[in-house]
């Protein structure tokens, strides 16, 4: 007969889904061992137990498991009777059931701990739960925490929403609510008969801190960058060997000019969130392939720099590692970190800065004034003023972070509203120097662009060339597919930064082709003793006609490839010409073919130039502080009265000065009016990152009313605006003659 069989095929089907569940509960499981990070404040029973249950479910599984195995290999023997087997099936089903509801509660239980344990984060005993609470609380009315009544019914809503709330205690009652919001938020005054302690964000630190001091010893940085975190971070460290002699060299120097000042030792968190997860995975195979390197230049000689003038560095590009770094809580990032931020400042990109405020919590805005932004295009304060964004049209993806603008810190000193910061033009040493003088250059020119799509539609500008110079190329080829250039080109394909320095050691002529933009390597080629020829744009790029820049939280006016280089260097050094104009274009190479020039570096690309800036940003940077800068001094302030329609920038560069934000605040009032010779009929403070300014019909008189809107940049043609120019040291733009 074969309808007894029947039940013993489901039975089969029953021992392979028990059998998933036996693999499955097999593979969660963590072994002693592996479980490292314990909350404190439990007894082994609670840090075991878990694990043993699994241990003995997993047992029991396998056991029952076998019994069905073996039931189902009887099919050739004479089946049992009919009762027994109904009895044991019975058996068995509401065993299944009690395993299952087991199962349903081990789970449960382990992703709790496994949550626990992949954040990394110890779980103190009073924030698993409030103790001595009373049975009912009232939310208070009390005019000093006018917020608190609506967090509470917020949380009543959401506190299920992010696991961090349950962390720190919350249970969805008025009573735990309150707590967490008045001792782990400051939204609430505390509870009766409840201390509160200070919020670690408005903690003093305490005891005595060390001075920097200058180490020229990089072998440590070994350490610090591990070359095991990809290729662009294997760029870096490659970068920071080669150039190891001059930053000793410079720290040298740098010693003996800062030996009478005390520094004090900082503790610096560098966070390059580009190269973070798989967005940083992505970015490494484009290093390989001929993609963008300017990003990892700067952070490479900002590290370096940090390092020599003697501070305490961390690098990391885990954001895992960056979350158990700051102390954030198990979660969504909703809930402030368990801790005060161990760092004094954290360097980092937009993509940090979005990866901080996702595991910070309300701790964001509390230490966002240690952040220093690395921004390569820069952020004009009309797109970061979050609120004024909005309201003005300036709303961009990049913007609205509401940092003080110096915070952000450029790679060329385009945008006097945010720190210059730079990098290292990879000049060589003064040996080679003069080996260079003797050194005959070829008749050649090598092209800037590393991948094939720049080239596109430049045919009739590279022809123009190729009639004097002899034109080489280092674009990368994909593997069985020869790049798409002219046939007069040689290409050499991607070359390592050592090789491509002795092939522009052999050219005249760095050819820039339109994009890309402001990089680094215009200033190397100028610095190895090669002229730069660049294309005009007429008219100039911007965000309203790049698609580059749109987007970008700026309104600048691009006038060539690399405005830098134009306004900074100019001739012998740079030529910009019309890419279109064939006449022009062989002009200028015929007149570059005829001039010999020397290597050269502007002072403020050279390693003791950054030292000496990324020195005084440390020192005198304080964005913490709710008083006015004190730097640069008042002495370096030259106040210019702007024509209608005008911006500070172009105001201040017609007078050979820079524009200078942090002295705004001397301009800022209707003494400084009467001192330029205007009448104010009427004076007002307003929202407007083109004021103070002044309207001459009506003599209207505009003051600043929010000082994170204090901008260079900007025009309107009903307004002259009060600019605060400063002189600056030669070859140093960011630093004012007294600025040191």
């Amino acid at each position: 007969m074969r309808a007894p069989l029947r039940p013993r095929s489901g039975c089969l089907l029953l021992c392979l889904s028990l059998s998933l569940i036996t693999l499955l509960l097999q593979s969660m499981w963590v072994p002693p061992e592996a479980a490292r990070d314990t909350p404190p404040g439990r007894g082994p029973a609670d840090q075991e137990g878990p694990r043993h249950s699994v241990r003995r479910l997993t047992l029991r599984l396998d056991s029952l498991s076998s019994q069905i195995q073996q039931l189902t290999k009887e099919r050739d023997d004479p089946p049992p009777v009919q009762p027994d087997l109904v009895h044991i099936l019975k058996n068995l089903k509401q065993e299944h059931r009690n395993l299952l509801h087991s199962v349903e509660k081990e789970l449960l239980h382990m992703s709790q701990k496994i949550d626990q344990l992949l954040q990394r984060t110890p779980v103190p005993p009073e924030h698993a739960l409030h103790r001595d609470l009373p049975q009912v609380c009232e939310v208070p009315d009390d005019p000093d925490f006018s917020l608190c009544a609506g967090k509470v019914e917020f949380l009543r809503a959401s506190w299920r929403s992010d696991p961090c709330y349950a962390f720190y205690g919350v249970d969805g009652s008025t009573c735990s609510i309150l707590v967490y919001l008045s001792e782990k938020e400051d939204f609430c005054p505390p509870l009766p008969g409840r201390n509160r302690t200070t919020l670690h964000w408005h903690q003093q630190p305490t005891g005595p801190k060390e001075q920097a001091v200058i180490q020229t010893d990089l072998r440590p940085m070994d350490r610090l960058m591990d070359s095991g975190q990809g290729p662009a971070v294997r760029f870096m460290r490659t970068r920071i060997e080669r150039m190891a002699a001059r930053w000793r060299e410079a720290g040298e120097n740098m010693k003996l000019k800062i030996s009478h000042r005390a520094t004090r030792r900082l503790k610096v968190l560098l966070y390059p969130g580009v190269l973070a997860g798989g967005a940083g995975q992505r970015f490494g195979e484009m290093v390989e392939r001929g993609g963008p390197l300017g990003e990892l230049v700067q952070w490479a000689d900002v590290s370096t720099s940090l390092f020599i003038l003697g501070h305490d560095l961390i690098f990391t590009v885990s954001q895992t590692h960056l979350l158990s770094l700051i102390g954030a809580v198990p979660g969504k990032g909703s809930c402030p970190i368990l801790r005060p931020l161990p760092f004094d400042l954290l360097y980092t990109d937009y993509h940090g800065l979005a990866h901080l405020q996702g595991a910070m919590g309300l701790s964001f805005q509390h230490y966002q004034c240690r952040f220093r932004i690395l921004d390569s295009f820069g952020t004009e304060p009309a797109f970061n003023f979050g609120e004024y964004a909005r309201r003005h049209g300036y709303n961009t993806a990049w913007g609205s972070w509401n940092l003080q603008p110096f915070q952000y810190m450029t790679m060329f000193p385009h945008t006097p509203d945010n720190s210059f910061m730079g990098f290292v033009s990879e000049a060589v040493g003064d040996r080679w120097e003069k080996n260079t003088k003797a050194q005959k250059k070829d008749d050649m020119a090598v092209v800037y662009g590393k991948q094939d799509y720049m080239w596109q539609g430049k045919q009739g500008y590279l022809e123009a060339i190729s009639g004097v110079l002899e034109i080489h190329g280092t674009v990368y080829e994909t593997p069985g597919r020869p790049a798409a250039l002219p046939d007069f080109v040689t290409n050499h394909g991607l070359l390592p930064q050592d090789r491509l320095q002795q092939l522009l050691r052999r050219a005249k002529l760095f050819v820039g082709l339109g994009f890309p933009y402001e990089g680094p390597a215009p200033l190397e080629a100028i610095a190895l003793g090669c002229v730069f020829l660049q294309p005009r744009f007429q008219p100039p790029h911007s965000p309203e006609n790049s698609n580059f820049y749109q987007g970008k939280p700026t309104t600048r006016q691009i006038h060539s490839q690399h405005p830098y280089a134009e306004n900074f260097i100019g001739k012998p050094y740079v030529w910009t010409v019309d890419m279109d104009n064939t006449t022009e274009v062989q002009e200028a190479v015929r007149a570059i073919e005829r001039t010999e020039v020397k290597p050269f570096v502007p002072y403020e690309y050279t390693c003791e130039g950054m030292l000496e800036r990324l020195h005084a940003y440390i020192t005198h940077q304080d964005f913490c502080s709710a008083s006015l800068p004190s730097w640069p001094p008042e002495g370096a302030l030259s106040a210019q009265l702007g024509p209608l329609g005008q911006s500070c920038v172009e105001v201040c560069r017609r007078a050979s000065l820079v524009c200078e934000p942090a002295l705004f605040h001397h301009l800022n009032h209707p003494a400084a009016f009467k001192r330029l010779g205007l009448i104010c009929a009427s004076t007002e403070r307003e929202v407007d990152h083109l004021f103070p300014a002044y309207n001459p019909w009506g003599r209207r008189c505009s003051l600043q009313e929010e000082v994170r809107l204090f901008s260079c940049a900007g025009a309107h043609p009903s307004y002259s605006r009060l600019c605060p120019c400063r002189a600056y040291q030669p070859g140093q733009v960011a630093l004012c003659p007294l600025c040191l």
